[in-house]
This record gives C-alpha cells, sequence and structure tokens, in this order.
C-alpha cells in the first residue's frame, strides 16, 4: 500500500519564508566555509570597510585594511567590488567618501550564499549606484540597509553630508563624530527629562489660598439638602480636599483667614462638609468636635472607618496562652501577643479556618472578646473567695474573665435586665467551664431592694457596671450610629446611668476587707454619659475615686466648655480607636468609705428656709401672740357679750 519511505533518500528543504528574513544568519557561515576560504564581514563591519578606504593605500606595513583578512589587500578590495586604490586617493575618486543612502532598489542578479543549514540559499546584495555609475551602499532585497544612519536623526546626518562635502575623513574623526553624536544624545535626553518635569511642573495647580463657598452656593444647598432634593455632592475628591483646605486656615486663622470671614463660618463649613465626607449626622458631629481638637478629629473620623483588630482571650481555666497560641497555629492561624498589659490576650490577624468553630474555641479554651473589654475586668481586679456583682452582664465575657481570675472560688452573681441576652451568657459559662456564678434577670434599679443577698450577706465585695449607652465608641461595629442617635437619645441613656449607678454602689459594702470597690464603664465617648455620670455619683454618695491600675489610656475631663467637673476625674481613663486601636471605652474606679446616705443639698436647703421662717412666729408666741390667740383665749362669755355689745351699737335700718 503505496511508497515506502526511505530516510536516508530524503531531500533536505531550505529554510523558510521567516529564517530567510532574520539578520545574522550569516555569521554562522563561518562553520560551514572550508578552512581556507574567506568568511564574509559581517554587516557592522561593511560600512566602516568603506570608511577606511582611505588609510588602505598608506597603511604600515604588515598591516592589513581589514585587521586579519586572510587575502592580500588588492583581492579584498576587488572581492566586495571596490577598486583597489594603488597610491592612495584622488580627487577623482573622492566620491566613495561620501554617506550611504538607504534606499531599495530592485535586485539586478542573484549571488548564492549557505545558509544555516548548510544548503545554497539565494540572497540578493546589490549597491546603490548614483547618477554617476558609483555604487555608495550596500542594499538587501528586504530594504534593511546596512549603514548606521538609521540610528542618526536628520541633524547629525546633515552634518554628516557638510563634512563629506568638505574633505575626507579619517579613522580619529570619524570617531570623535560618534562620540560628539552619542554627547548630543545624551545631552537631548536630559533636555526632554528637563523639559517634561517642567511640564508636571506647569501642569500641577499652585497652592491657592482656601476660600469658603459665597453665600449664594451656601443657601442653594440648604435649600436643596432641607428640601430633600438632593443628596451630599458626590465628588468626594473635592470635599476631601476642602475639608483639608479649611482645616490648615484654623490653624493659622489670624494668618490665613479670609477678610471679613468669621471663625465660625469656617466651622461651620467645615461641619457640613465632614457630616457629607464621613455620613455623620450634624448633631454627633457637633458632639465630636466639642470633644476633639480638629486634627485629632479627622483621625478619630478615620479610624472609625476601619474595623478593630479580632482579639481573643484565653482562658486559663482550661488551658495555657502558650499552648493555645501553638495549636491554633498549627491549625493556620496568624496571631501575636495583644500586648504587654494582657497576659491572656491574643490578636488574630488572619486565618484560614473559622476562629469562632475551632475545636478549642468549642472546648473553651479561648473566648472572643473585644480588647477594650479586658480592661474593666482589669480594674476591677477581683481576688479569690469574695462576693462580686456583675450588674450587666450579657454576653458574659467579662463574668467568665472575673471568674477566671478568681479560679472559680467565691460567688458571682451575674444580673442582666434582657432575658433573651442571658441565653448566651448561660452558653458561654457552661462552654468555659465557670461554676462559681448565679445567673439572675433582675432590674438593676432596683436591685438592692430585690436582691436577698444583699439582706443575708451585707452586700457585695466589688460590683463591675458596664451601663447601657449610645454606643458612640464602637462605630466600626455599628456605623448606624452616626446617623441615628440624637439629642433624647444621650440624655435617656446619661439619666439610666445615673440611676444605675447610685443602685451598684448602694450594692456594695463599705467594710468589707478586701473590697469595697465599684468599677463603672461604658462603650460611649460623650461626656454626658462619662464625666457628668461620675461627678453626679460623688455628689450623691460616699465614695471617691481611686486609679485604675492601668498604664495606659488619656485622662478624663475636669473641664468640658462651661463645665468644671470634680478634680480627681483626671484619675478615670478614656481609650480612643486612633490611638490605642481598640474601641472607644472610659473607666471609672470608686472606693466606699460610708454606707450612709448623705442628704441631699437641696434639702437642707429647704429645711433651714423652713426654720427661718418658724423662728418669727415662735417669737412672737413669747411676747403674747397675735390678736386672733388673745381672741381665743378669752372665755366665751365674755366674747358673747362684746359680740352683743357690737350689735347694740349698729343702728337698726327700717
Amino acid at each position: 500500500m503505496g511508497r515506502k519511505l526511505d530516510p536516508t533518500k530524503k531531500q533536505k528543504r531550505g529554510p523558510g519564508r521567516k529564517a530567510r528574513k532574520q539578520r545574522g544568519a550569516e555569521v554562522e557561515l563561518a562553520r560551514f566555509l572550508p578552512p581556507g576560504g574567506l568568511p564574509p564581514l559581517p554587516f557592522s563591519i561593511r560600512p566602516r570597510a568603506a570608511k577606511r578606504r582611505l588609510g588602505a593605500g598608506s597603511a604600515p606595513a604588515g598591516r592589513r585594511p581589514f585587521g586579519g583578512g586572510r587575502e592580500p589587500a588588492s583581492e579584498c578590495w576587488g572581492r566586495w567590488g571596490f577598486p583597489c586604490p594603488a597610491s592612495g586617493f584622488t580627487d577623482g575618486n573622492s566620491k566613495l567618501l561620501a554617506p550611504a543612502k538607504a534606499k531599495k532598489i530592485p535586485s539586478k542578479g542573484n549571488n548564492l550564499e549557505l545558509s544555516s543549514d548548510g544548503e545554497v540559499e539565494e540572497c540578493n546584495w546589490e549597491m546603490e549606484e548614483d547618477e554617476d555609475g558609483s555604487s555608495d551602499a550596500m542594499v538587501d532585497d528586504y530594504g534593511a540597509s546596512s549603514s548606521e544612519e538609521e540610528e542618526l536623526l536628520p541633524i547629525e546626518k546633515a552634518a554628516l553630508k557638510q563634512k563629506s562635502k568638505r574633505g575626507g575623513l579619517s579613522e580619529e574623526d570619524s570617531e570623535e563624530e560618534e562620540e560628539e553624536m552619542a554627547e548630543n544624545k545624551s545631552k537631548q535626553k536630559k533636555g526632554q527629562k528637563e523639559e517634561e518635569s517642567l511640564d508636571l511642573q506647569l501642569n500641577l495647580d499652585p497652592e491657592e489660598e482656601f476660600k469658603l463657598p459665597s453665600d449664594e452656593q451656601m443657601e442653594k444647598e440648604n435649600i436643596l439638602f432641607s428640601c430633600g432634593i438632593c443628596e451630599p455632592p458626590p465628588d468626594l475628591h473635592i470635599i476631601h480636599q476642602r475639608i483639608k483646605g479649611n482645616l490648615e486656615v484654623l490653624q493659622d486663622f489670624t494668618v490665613k483667614r479670609e477678610e471679613g470671614r468669621s471663625r465660625q463660618e469656617y466651622l461651620s463649613v467645615l461641619r457640613r462638609d465632614m457630616a457629607a465626607y464621613y455620613s455623620y449626622s450634624d448633631f454627633l458631629l457637633t458632639k465630636l468636635m466639642d470633644i476633639f481638637p480638629l486634627p485629632e478629629l479627622v483621625n478619630f473620623l478615620e479610624a472609625n472607618e476601619v474595623p478593630r483588630p479580632v482579639t481573643i482571650r484565653t482562658n486559663t481555666l482550661k488551658t495555657r496562652r502558650r499552648d493555645l497560641a501553638q495549636a491554633l497555629i498549627n491549625r493556620g492561624v496568624n496571631l501575636d501577643p495583644l500586648g504587654k498589659w494582657s497576659k491572656t490576650g491574643l490578636v488574630i490577624y488572619d486565618s484560614s479556618v473559622p476562629i469562632g468553630a475551632t475545636p478549642e474555641y468549642l472546648a473553651g479554651h479561648y473566648m472572643l472578646q473585644g480588647a477594650s473589654s479586658l480592661l474593666p475586668v482589669m480594674a476591677l481586679a477581683p481576688q479569690e473567695d469574695e462576693r462580686i456583682l456583675d450588674m450587666c452582664c450579657a454576653p458574659g465575657g467579662k463574668t467568665s474573665y472575673i471568674a477566671q481570675l478568681m479560679k472559680n472560688t467565691g460567688m458571682i452573681l451575674a444580673n442582666d435586665s434582657n432575658a433573651e441576652r442571658l441565653r448566651s451568657v448561660v452558653g458561654n459559662l457552661h462552654r468555659l467551664g465557670v461554676t462559681n456564678t448565679i445567673v439572675s434577670n433582675c432590674d438593676g434599679r432596683q436591685f438592692p431592694k430585690l436582691c436577698l443577698c444583699l439582706q443575708v450577706l451585707g452586700g457585695f465585695d466589688r460590683v463591675l457596671l458596664d451601663a447601657p449607652c449610645s454606643g458612640t465608641g464602637v462605630i466600626s461595629k455599628d456605623p448606624a450610629v452616626k446617623t441615628n442617635k440624637d439629642e433624647k437619645d444621650i440624655l435617656r441613656c446619661a439619666h439610666l446611668q445615673k440611676e444605675l449607678i447610685l443602685n451598684a454602689i448602694d450594692s456594695v459594702n463599705a467594710a468589707s476587707e478586701t473590697g469595697g470597690y465599684i468599677v463603672y464603664c461604658t462603650c460611649s465617648i460623650t461626656v454626658e454619659e462619662n464625666e457628668w455620670v461620675v461627678d453626679y455619683a460623688l455628689k450623691k454618695r460616699n465614695v471617691r475615686l481611686v486609679p485604675t491600675g492601668l498604664d495606659f489610656g488619656k485622662e478624663g475631663f475636669t473641664r468640658f466648655k462651661q463645665y468644671c467637673f470634680h478634680p480627681s476625674l483626671k484619675l478615670t481613663r478614656r481609650f480612643y480607636p486612633h490611638t490605642h486601636n481598640m474601641d472607644g471605652f472610659f473607666i471609672a474606679k470608686f472606693k466606699k468609705f460610708s454606707n450612709a446616705i448623705p442628704q441631699a443639698p437641696k434639702a437642707a436647703t429647704l429645711s433651714t428656709l423652713h426654720d427661718a421662717t418658724v423662728e418669727p412666729q415662735s417669737k412672737k408666741k413669747k411676747l403674747g401672740g397675735s390678736k386672733a390667740e388673745k381672741q381665743q383665749k378669752l372665755p366665751q362669755p365674755a366674747l358673747k357679750k362684746r359680740h352683743s355689745s357690737q350689735a347694740e351699737r349698729r343702728p337698726v335700718k327700717a
């Protein structure tokens, strides 16, 4: 079936079309030539050979014009089609020094050359002739010129033509020209870079002075915003630049302010821009501007846009932090110790497994808990065999931490007014292995009256009150706080916190040998929910503030706007997300020194006023009393006679 293919008789095919077009293939021809043959010159040497024709006749003895050629000079010149100059060049053949012109011309003859495979290949190499018939340059049949003028600029080509007309060129002149060309190219590149840099500088707008929007623009925006026709401007980049410019002006207001503009106008524009850029309500942003300086306010707002790192607390009732860290690392968790201030905390950077579903979590080896919620328990510093009350315990992170520090000794009463949230408390306590806790569902405002423990045992040694608040310190977790809080919510929370803190103080036994401490904390940063409540408790109960025992954190306010608080409020601590990389928190620690409840100052003033009104009446009694009292002391008959005598004196009307 068919003819058999004999591989020994297979005819070799020549290179393809692309192989013939490749440059530099003739360099490989040397290995296919016989030992005594002359290899063809490469492309880079051919134009230089034309330039060195002048030095061929006057070359010193023993030196060949082509540097190592194996043929005499006459044969070599004839090989490449050039006339061999016997005694130097004259005016008749000076045209040989003219630069070659790269032009493609039709081929007139075929020259045979060896391909890279050793086969014969047709390659058309011809010389371009001028009008008088002299050949100037070599051009291949693909239009590629062998001269180096392709890399030259038009100005350099014109300079070469002028020099060629003036006279011949030597090797030294050609080298100097090449150096000059290289220098010119480098200078041109530097000039281009400088021009580009100048263009970039010109494209950048100069720092213009910040100017407030005109009154007409502000009125239009106010009308549109008040009617709800449009939303804040969509171009946030413009708003951000306006915020930065406004802050620069406010930092050096006397120098950079616009004439005729007050500071309140700048602040109103800044508040409006920040509310639009960060999506805050005008009320909450006004509160924050009162608390923070303007540069720090921007940092706080930016920190609220980034979530806080995930942290866990090691349950030392079941394991050690070192063992837990190693077990989680083996599961693909990237973690580090939380800080020098915590011996049980770990911060999680990333994890290949869900942190809330690992076998270690289900076994109760750790608790998912924020770094800021560890601080109140550290400030409380519970001791073993104490009676401790956690008035608002849900979801049970602080309660389990207290039991951990107490090593499951003593007694903990975990109370919360929300029965649904107590389910999570019970589940966490069982999972973590806590056995010294009693869970109750009572209203904290009536706790001292309802709790039998106070009546039987005589009160608690320590009380932790994590009061419900507006949540302005955890905006990164709940962004809805930006817009859904108003003045009524803040005041409602403050009133509830005042009631809770008074009942928490009443639940503590001041005569406790190891305790008598109350820790008040909130996850809010407003002054109404923190310093005001603490100052109210200092006035209403026999307590004083003591150091929290925390080495970091900012001091509480002793003066805020037009209000002055107790000087001991500097012992309280504030924590912010932009400075401590944790949720906003406030912590205050009280020491109760008397179980007696002091009388309110208002009641004392009323009693003094009552005494002041009673004293003149007593003096009148000593002097004999008033006329009415004298009449009452008279006997009844005398009164009758007197009345009858008065009636007799009256005239009788007809």
